[in-house]
């Protein structure tokens, strides 16, 4: 089951890598259209602004059809077979379930509660896709129907049908059982949806009066389910779904982007909600002085190569916001240096919210740049100094806090590693073992991915493979022969996170070509 949870989590994760270049076209579209920033030029009659809102409103396509892009983008990770023929049949039965949903509510809205007349978005429940007003569902629904669309797939895409029959194989069969799997479903969805939505409702009351408690736990849960690829399943809702404001918290931000950059009240007052996107804190923060307290408690003869190992991952963090690097450094050797990094990171979250700081702050520098201090900083600026120093200050406590447990339970984190040493970025000693045994140096990419396959027990050990955004995600049939974290730290990746048979090995940001070159050798 856990191995089925993670491969979810992974293929959920997949339309979110398209978040960071859409938030910084968003970003920059409202600094460029805000008018108390740019003055007169910004005037919606200028040329200015109508150059800029195209590029403004092209930047709103993946926040505006978030449900259409988790229906699609669902069976890249999930389907076993013909992934691309899934995605179509994900997308064509998705319409269909919303199209029947439609016209269920328009006819017998009164049946089920719904008034069809409202205008969408509000308190309505009511939502467009695609061009087809409906239930509000967001993700939810979007995974729901996707989900079940895979399993269709998975069963029936290879079932041989007579011969005078071929052309309704394949795509064509499973859309034909699908269609009529979505009329129960789009009922069943119009009975229990309206009264799902009543109890969101009160979840969004709950969590909102919890203030600081909310945020502190919400932000501690979401770095402690970290080790186990389930993060994306408790930040996904909050972001990208209904749950706390309509739309999610990504897309209710951006729209607020021109309201809060033409003010100078608390960022807070606008968005108190955005409390619970403050991940990115740590990230910025509090890894560098994880960093710092790594290089100075390191052996002397190893600094260098600790500082070597150190720069890159933490400007990884930093910058980029992607943690796994050098969080995996450490969280397998000291896990309750990890614990003690989730609570600082929590801690951290909740003081940016009790002083008023909030936004989209969950990536790194790149995304809290383009949605936050590129459009806000000409009447916010005294709010992001504030930031700043409550960051450093947290740097230090992170420095002054790991450094302490380091020395005194004698942590093996980086440059202090025993007789067992672990070498990281040593794929050269590697090539040169494979070299004394005949082997001929070529794409390191592929060595790279032939050193994985051995540590997984080899190609017949495999049962599928899938990725995130910075790990290749693999279930395996016998763990025994499989290798530990530090051979594939060893090998130069980041380690490996083990479940049971399932194997998360951190690649880092070029994960999706090492899956494709992974992929063509099995």
């Amino acid at each position: 089951m856990m191995q089925k949870i993670q491969k979810f989590g992974g293929a959920m994760f997949t339309p979110v890598l398209l978040f960071a270049f859409a938030g910084i076209s968003v970003g920059i579209g409202t600094l460029f259209t805000t008018q108390a920033i740019m003055g007169s030029l910004a005037a919606p009659t200028s040329m200015w602004y109508k150059c800029w809102n195209v590029f403004l409103q092209g930047g709103w396509t993946v926040f505006n059809q978030l449900p259409l892009l988790f229906a699609v983008s669902l069976p890249i990770g999930m389907a076993k077979k013909q992934n691309a023929r899934c995605c179509m049949e994900a997308l064509v039965l998705y319409l269909t379930f919303h199209y029947f949903v439609n016209t269920m509510l328009t006819q017998w809205g009164g049946v089920f509660g719904v008034d069809m007349s409202a205008e969408v978005g509000g308190t309505s429940g009511l939502a467009m896709i695609a061009s087809i007003k409906t239930l509000d569902m967001g993700m939810i629904g979007a995974l729901a129907v996707s989900g079940i669309v895979i399993y269709l797939h998975n069963r029936f895409f290879d079932t041989e049908l007579p011969e005078w029959l071929g052309s309704f194989t394949g795509s064509t069969f499973v859309f034909m059982i699908g269609f009529f799997v979505m009329i129960p479903v789009a009922v069943i969805a119009c009975f229990c949806w309206p009264k799902v939505q009543l109890g969101i409702t009160a979840f969004q009351g709950f969590v909102k009066s919890a203030g600081a408690v909310g945020i502190f736990v919400f932000n501690f849960l979401e770095r402690a389910l970290i080790p186990f690829g389930l993060h994306h399943l408790l930040y996904s809702p909050f972001y990208y779904d209904n749950v706390v404001v309509p739309g999610g918290l990504y897309a209710y931000w951006a729209k607020l982007l021109p309201k809060i950059a033409a003010s100078t009240a608390s960022l807070k007052s606008f968005c108190p909600e955005a409390g619970f996107t403050a991940s990115g804190f740590a990230k910025m923060f509090g890894c560098l002085g994880a960093a710092l307290a790594f290089y100075s408690t390191a052996k002397p003869e190893k600094k260098k190569k600790v500082f070597a190992l150190l720069l890159p991952i933490t400007l990884t963090a930093i910058v980029c916001g992607v943690t796994e690097p050098i969080e995996f450094t450490f969280l397998f050797v000291a896990p309750g240096l990890f614990v003690v990094h989730a609570l600082l990171a929590a801690a951290l979250a909740t003081t940016m919210w009790l002083a008023g700081i909030v936004g989209i702050n969950s990536g790194g520098l790149i995304e809290i740049a383009s949605l936050n201090l590129i459009p806000l900083m000409r009447n916010h600026w005294q709010q992001y100094l504030l930031e700043l120093v409550i960051g450093l200050i947290f740097t230090a406590i992170w420095f002054v806090v790991f450094r302490f447990l380091i020395l005194k339970f004698d942590f093996k984190t980086p440059g202090r590693e025993d007789e067992a040493e672990i070498e990281f970025g040593s794929k050269e000693k590697f090539r040169n073992k494979q070299a004394e045994k005949g082997g001929k140096a070529g794409d390191p990419k592929l060595e790279l991915c032939e050193l994985i396959l051995e540590g997984l027990g080899g190609k017949d050990n495999i049962v599928d493979v899938t990725n995130c955004a910075t790990r290749l995600r693999v279930n395996v049939k016998d763990e025994t022969l499989c290798k530990d974290d530090p051979y594939f730290k060893a090998i130069g990746t980041h380690g490996c996170s083990i479940n049971g048979k399932a194997y998360q090995v951190i690649v880092g940001l070029k994960v999706p070509s090492i899956r494709e070159v992974f992929e063509t050798l099995l």
